[in-house]
């Protein structure tokens, strides 16, 4: 059997789960319940796609463990059948590995420092006192600045940039035109402009962005470093595309933020914040443990520790459910109102 194919049972012990059905069956792939073959192993936890379930010709689904037994179907039963998906795909796509060596189109500083396993592909730059660690892939078009550090196993894309000094903790991810360390948004309004004019006299950003291990940007995300002092993203956290972590700005461990986030400067999230696509977080902030932020939210006070909030301006999901079928029944109570008005003048009028 290839390196890239199992049986049901093997992927079963991996990812502590069991089988029901034939444990022998080979599966050679991952794939959507609409398009898997009976050599693809899918995944079923939504019951939105039970017909696509009971239809798929998967050799194999991940389900849950309370999901009914399907005679004639191969199934992996998990505690969380989207989390044995996601290892078994990553058997089948695993990361990529370095290749150990500097390509001679690169640029590497005398004074920096590369770990002999890394791979640094044609055109990465990597500035002077900078250092790379064990077995990190630098892709075309990388920027490492002076002095700035990333740590082991990391994979920086095409185009990613670490400014100077700025730090990338081990097992880290850069997508494509990330930016770690960009200058934060700060300016003084110079009313004379030393004898020029009104000018925004800009504010030296001297801090750096740290990024601690196994984090993941998006494409297109940025972190500002400090105006001083440091931007931090902690363990774990994944930020999602065109993602905007403003100056001295602290997103705590296993955070997530997804496409299109915006985090003022100075702002602090607790551990476990969740930020659905679109939200805006006003800056000097406290945001508490495990909030969670409906999508397009408009933060504007702090949060306390676990709660959910929506809106704009954001405020407890409850209440903000309440006000949004309250606010759907306006033209409704419009009508009553004018014409219970209609009905008050008419009486106004009678003898």
């Amino acid at each position: 059997m290839s390196p890239a194919a199992y049986t049901l049972a093997e992927l079963a012990a991996r990812v502590g789960g069991r089988v029901e059905g034939d444990g022998g069956a080979r599966i050679e792939s991952v794939a959507p319940l609409e398009a898997a073959g009976p050599a693809d192993l899918s995944f079923f936890s939504n019951p939105r796609y039970r017909a696509a379930f009971e239809a798929t010709r998967a050799g194999a689904v991940a389900v849950g463990p309370g999901e009914a037994a399907a005679p004639g179907r191969n199934l992996l039963r998990a505690a969380d059948p989207y989390l044995a998906f996601a290892k078994v795909s990553a058997l089948f796509h695993p990361p990529p590995a370095a290749v150990p060596g500097v390509a001679p189109a690169a640029f590497v500083h005398a004074s920096a420092r590369v770990h002999p396993s890394a791979e640094v592909m044609p055109f990465a730059y990597v500035g002077a006192g900078a250092a790379v660690g064990a077995r990190t892939i630098l892709f075309p078009g990388v920027y490492l600045g002076p002095g700035a550090a990333v740590g082991s196993d990391c994979v920086l894309h095409a185009n990613a940039v670490v400014r100077e000094a700025c730090r990338l903790g081990d097992r880290v991810i850069l997508q494509p035109g990330c930016v770690v360390g960009s200058d934060g948004f700060g300016y003084a309004f110079d009313a004379e402009g030393e004898g020029a004019g009104p000018r925004h006299y800009k504010v030296p950003q001297a801090g750096r962005a740290l990024v601690e291990d196994d984090v993941e940007l998006g494409a297109n995300a940025c972190v500002d470093r400090g105006t001083l002092g440091d931007t931090v993203v902690g363990r774990g956290a994944k930020v999602d595309n065109l993602v905007q972590i403003a100056h001295n700005v602290g997103v705590g461990p296993l955070s997530i933020l997804v496409a299109q986030v915006g985090v003022a400067g100075s702002t602090k999230l607790g551990a476990g914040v969740v930020a659905g696509g679109q939200v805006g977080i006003i800056g000097h902030l406290h945001i508490g443990d495990g909030v969670k932020f409906g999508a397009q939210s408009g933060v504007t006070s702090d949060v306390p520790a676990g709660e959910a909030w929506s809106g704009t301006p954001a405020r407890p999901h409850a209440v903000w459910l309440r006000e949004e079928v309250a606010l759907r029944r306006v033209p409704e109570l419009l009508r009553e109102v004018r014409r219970l008005r209609k009905e008050i003048e008419a009486l106004k009028g009678k003898p």
